[in-house]
């Protein structure tokens, strides 16, 4: 069915469907009020698949033999966030001048350490590529990171197959740049004939990519143990078990001692009290408890 400006119209049992596959599969909420949004936002998949309908969307998703890839293209277009670098900038100087100087002074006893950082849920790249930036001007004047025995490793990973692609390309619009400082995107970024930069080299090596649920619990598992996760605006995007689910998972890979970064509107009420709140100087983060 259509509606008057010609688009196909989303109905109520057909969105039901659609918010218990995406939910299913990785623990996201679509509201009532997101109903119209996604009904925009599939109009280009339903012509591409030559649907008439949201009915047949639906068939399309339980019956066709293209039924994954397709609930993959579905979770793409629901997980599309924006995002820029620096962003929460009070947060990231707590990061860069009280949190990781701690972590590093403390690697100093241990010969060939390193330091791992994970941003779960990295969407296109801002994050740990900002992360990534920070650790270079932190660890500048610091012979612990210039000597080889330190090494330091981000590990980026999202859900969104697409802006993982864009995330290792590295390259980004003027949209992304909205707070980062004059002398990050000169010293860090090389300007491309299209008005668009590309993150430089020095910066990209520190960073891995790679697709994950951030519910798969024995996927998680086959990642190192963590001194810092960032997992900032994901969890506003989950129901409630699925919060939990997902803390429960980033405490299990943080390492004792090691911070949990949320984002400026997210924090651990009715979720869990394995953490301990920490008031720094610039933030008020996470900390798992020390042994």
């Amino acid at each position: 069915m259509f509606n008057n400006i010609g688009t196909i119209e989303l109905p109520d049992y057909e969105f039901q469907t659609l918010r218990n596959i995406v939910n299913k599969r990785v623990g996201i909420w679509l509201t009532d009020t997101s109903k119209k949004i996604l009904e925009f936002k599939l109009q280009k998949r339903l012509q591409d698949l030559g649907l008439n309908s949201f009915r047949e969307y639906v068939i399309f998703l339980k019956y066709n033999r293209r039924k994954k890839e397709e609930i993959d293209q579905l979770i793409n277009i629901v997980t599309t966030n924006e995002t820029y670098f620096f962003r929460e900038n009070f947060q990231l100087r707590a990061f860069s001048e009280e949190i990781l100087p701690e972590i590093l002074e403390s690697k100093k006893k241990y010969p060939y350490s390193s330091i791992n950082i994970w941003s779960a849920g990295c969407s296109s790249g801002e994050e740990p590529y900002t992360i990534a930036m920070l650790i270079l001007e932190t660890c500048r004047f610091r012979p612990e990171c210039n000597n080889g025995n330190l090494l330091i490793n981000i590990f980026a990973n999202d859900i969104n197959y697409e802006m993982l692609s864009k995330a290792r390309n590295g390259i980004y619009g003027s949209s992304s740049f909205r707070a980062t400082p004059l002398r990050f995107l000169e010293k860090y970024f090389i300007k491309l004939p299209d008005r668009r930069y590309r993150i430089k080299d020095e910066v990209k090596s520190l960073v891995s990519f790679s697709r994950l649920n951030l519910l798969d619990l024995e996927k998680i598992r086959l990642l190192p143990s963590f001194d810092i996760v960032f997992c900032r605006n994901v969890m506003i995007y989950f129901d409630s078990d699925s919060r939990k689910k997902l803390i429960e998972n980033l405490y299990d890979r943080l390492l004792p001692g090691g911070y949990l970064l949320l984002g400026h509107s997210e924090s651990l009420i009715n979720i869990s009290t394995r953490f301990n709140l920490v008031n720094l100087k610039n933030d008020i983060v996470y900390q798992k408890p020390k042994k």
